[in-house]
């Protein structure tokens, strides 16, 4: 995730404070590009992590289950404020315990930031439950209200919807704690309560400033998503837009409801556009709605003939059930709002007794209970703003506190109502049989979050295209590359303008070198999302490789000229403009236009963005200078590349060649043996050391570091090539006809190559197999002068020898 793997705010070396000015993701909130998530204290809780364990994921999940842990047991304790101790309770906080929907909160890292809102959610709710109950009777009434503020305030930190708890409050102040029916709300006034409408205000006033400050932190604009990221969001219908954002509130309480497909990624096509009146889905949303409003309806109408008290049923007020008192429609009507605190005197002084909270009716519970399934997901339902999702499971945490409470009401209802043993035994032992339902989904559903292709697999039956694309890339880490092949091609059946399923493609063939058909898929990568700088550097890359450098060039450009305006990942995009930046100045530097690769790698040093590792670019400019005789200049950004990283090679090679030059040989020898201990595998150290020792004139330390040389890279032309010319040097001429034979076998239609081995055959006395390969380089390049007179010296020898000649 780029939440935590590239997110550069989890580092030591990035200031913490960054964490309040960047998105989630690690980009700068006022971006362009920026999602505008603003959570940083769930991205705070990752850096501890990072702090702690690094990437080790084992740290990352135990927080997860821990802080899903703690609001379970902050759920189970508010239901106890609303049904009572009992067995009601006990249900409400196993549902929520044990419901599937919360899997991919818990079990996907980034989910924290749902859990962590929820636990703040609940913190403030119970310490404005508190600021009710002291209301009137003690001064730390507004401790509590200050606790519930804050933490309403550090909900809204881990996550936006966190500030939805202020509503929440509000609803629980009016009617559950003063048990508001729609009748009596013309009481409501006449009693003038003055402590409840402040307390109301006050809440008010904070959501809006919390409100108020977010929006202006987040630069006063609204974020921007790609189509595919919420298609309905990008139609240009007005009644297609209608329709799904109206359908797709019922599709989320379906997944509460009977969490059987469960899916990572619910983006694209997963929840086809409904586009017509006609379509049958339709008729769930009207159910959906109906049902919403009847429930509310009939919630605050209330009854007045009868209601029930924990599971009791009471008649006229007058059961009392587990100490806790209900009330009539008639008490309601002559009742004064009082304090849950009880005044009394003793021996003068005036002491406060808490009265025990009377629990609330079942319609009062369903109008919280509906409040909170439907309040905490108003974000994500397209009404203010669009979001960046078309259904999100892990969304889902907080209003599934809701839906639990609704369930268990629900429940206690049917139970009371209920006349026979028989039938409230059925009631009983179905809730027990669907929290258990719901527990084994869950343990099942952890399965299959038990590792990345395990999940990706089984989201292939919701969302294909993004399934395969993600398995694609799984496979081709385990290096099962044909399946990757296939997964990726898959992807691309189901959505063929998909750019970054085309760019993985693209990789994946390049990497097993089909040159052509990689630059296809790049090419249709690029049609499909212009602005993909990574689909042109590589593109680049491989047309550089093919020797088409003009084309390369313009490819390089064009991708350094793409702004990083509306960008998903302004990082990544800086980065591969950077890295075609450092490609163009290679092949400048390749051409000898030292000058223009100069500008070029200034300007990438210029583009740099905070992640890239820029020892190879230093590297780099310190060739150009060195090649420039710009001595002091190619010293400085040496030292830069070593500094940058302590163990990058080429950086001690070139700066040894430096030295040496600059005849500091003693340190100069230093660097190349530094270079071959830290890689000892590596050819290319042992024969820049050998090309040193050489010019130093210790020929038989020259010559083996040349045989070491090319018995590592023995496939690598420059390296076997240069070991037999090392070896000639050192009068070694057996064992350099060995290495120029393999150069000449890597590269066969190399001039060079064949001269050479011609010339060490020559000076070997092999004069039969010298002549054919003089030949050879002669049709190659027919006018080469070196190769010329080689032969023709190699002609009178063999004349003198009494030897037929070719030219005879």
């Amino acid at each position: 995730s780029r939440a935590i793997k590239t997110n550069q705010d989890l580092l030591p070396e990035t200031p913490w404070t960054h964490i309040f000015y960047n998105d989630f993701w690690g980009t700068l909130l006022t971006h362009s590009g920026s999602h505008k998530s603003y959570r940083p204290l769930c991205t705070l809780s990752f850096r501890i992590n990072h702090a702690v364990g690094g990437m080790d994921p084992w740290g990352y999940h135990l927080v997860n289950v821990l802080l899903h842990a703690a609001v379970t047991g902050l759920f189970t304790n508010f239901s106890r404020i609303l049904f009572g101790d009992g067995y009601w309770t006990l249900i409400a906080g196993l549902l929520f315990a044990s419901h599937p929907i919360h899997t991919e909160a818990v079990a996907g890292i980034v989910g924290r930031a749902d859990i962590g809102a929820c636990l703040f959610f609940l913190l403030s709710l119970m310490c404005y439950v508190k600021h009710c109950s002291t209301r009137g009777s003690s001064l730390s009434t507004w401790g509590w209200i200050l606790g519930a503020g804050l933490c309403a305030g550090c909900s809204m930190l881990w996550k936006e919807q966190g500030v939805t708890v202020l509503a929440i409050s509000a609803v629980y102040d009016i009617f559950v704690f003063h048990r508001l029916k729609m009748r009596l709300i013309p009481a409501l006034y006449k009693r003038k309560n003055l402590t409840l409408f402040f307390s109301i205000g006050l809440l008010t006033s904070w959501g809006a400033a919390l409100l108020g400050v977010r929006l202006y932190w987040m630069g006063n604009k609204p974020p921007s998503f790609s189509n595919s990221d919420n298609p309905a969001a990008d139609s240009d219908s007005f009644l297609t837009r209608t329709l799904t954002f109206f359908y797709l509130p019922t599709k989320n309480l379906w997944l509460l409801l009977c969490p059987d497909t469960l899916s990572f990624d619910w983006s694209m096509d997963a929840v086809p556009l409904l586009k017509a009146v006609s379509d049958w889905r339709n008729l769930h949303t009207v159910a959906f709605y109906a049902g919403l409003l009847l429930l509310a309806y009939f919630s605050l109408k209330g009854s007045s003939n009868e209601r029930e008290c924990n599971g009791r049923t009471v008649m006229n007020g007058k059961q009392n059930a587990n100490g806790h008192s209900c009330h009539t429609e008639m008490e309601y009507k002559t009742l004064e709002v009082k304090p849950s605190f009880a005044s009394k005197e003793e021996n003068g002084i005036k002491k406060h007794e808490m009265q025990k909270l009377q629990l609330p009716s079942t319609e009062n519970i369903v109008i919280l209970s509906l409040s909170l399934l439907i309040v905490p997901f108003i974000p994500a339902t397209n009404l203010f703003f669009y979001v960046g999702f078309v259904i999100a499971e892990r969304v889902l945490y907080v209003p599934s506190m809701g839906f639990c409470l609704l369930v268990t009401v629900g429940v206690r209802a049917l139970y009371v109502k209920a006349q026979k043993r028989f039938l409230k035994n059925l009631v009983f032992c179905s809730t027990a049989a669907l929290i258990v339902f719901y527990g084994l989904k869950t343990v099942v559903r952890n399965g299959d979050w038990q590792n990345e292709e395990m999940l990706y697999r089984s989201g292939i039956k919701v969302n294909p295209a993004k399934a395969w694309g993600n398995l694609g890339n799984v496979l081709k880490s385990q290096s099962k590359i044909s399946e990757a092949e296939s997964a990726y091609r898959n992807a691309l059946y189901y959505r063929s303008n998909m750019a970054d399923m085309l760019y993985n493609l693209g990789l994946l063939l390049q990497e097993n070198s089909r040159f052509s058909e990689a630059l296809h898929y790049y090419k249709l990568a690029i049609g499909s999302r212009p602005t993909l700088a990574s689909a042109y550097l590589n593109t680049g890359i491989i047309l550089m490789n093919q020797g088409k450098t003009e084309e390369a060039r313009r490819t390089f450009l064009k991708c350094s000229e793409i702004p990083d305006e509306n960008l998903k990942d302004p990082h990544a995009h800086k980065s591969s403009v950077t890295s075609c930046l450092y490609n163009l100045g290679k092949l400048f530097h390749e051409q000898g236009h030292y000058e223009d690769a100069l500008m070029v790698y200034k300007e990438a040093i210029q583009k740099m963005p905070r992640q890239f590792a820029p020892q190879s670019l230093y590297n780099m400019m310190g060739e150009a200078y060195m090649r420039m005789s710009r001595l002091p200049e190619a010293e400085r950004w040496y030292v830069e590349s070593l500094r940058s990283k302590s163990d990058h090679i080429p950086a001690h090679l070139t700066y040894g060649k430096l030295l040496a030059l600059t005849g500091r040989k003693s340190e100069a020898e230093k660097y190349f043996v530094k270079a071959i201990q830290l890689d000892p595998t590596k050819g290319n150290c042992y024969m820049h050391y050998g090309q040193f020792l050489l010019e130093e004139s210790r020929l038989i330390e020259a010559a083996e570091m040349a045989k070491k040389a090319a018995e590592l890279d023995n496939t690598e032309f420059d390296v076997v090539f240069n070991a037999a010319h090392m070896l000639r040097q050192a009068s070694l001429n057996e064992e350099a006809e060995k290495y120029y034979e393999m150069a000449a076998g890597l590269r066969p239609n190399y001039p060079a190559a064949l001269m050479n081995l011609g010339a060490i055959l020559h000076l070997n006395g092999k004069l039969k197999e010298a002549e054919e390969n003089y030949l050879l380089a002669l049709q190659l390049k027919p006018d080469d002068v070196i190769t010329q007179s080689n032969l023709r010296k190699l002609w009178n020898i063999m004349e003198k020898q009494g030897l037929k000649t070719s030219k005879t």
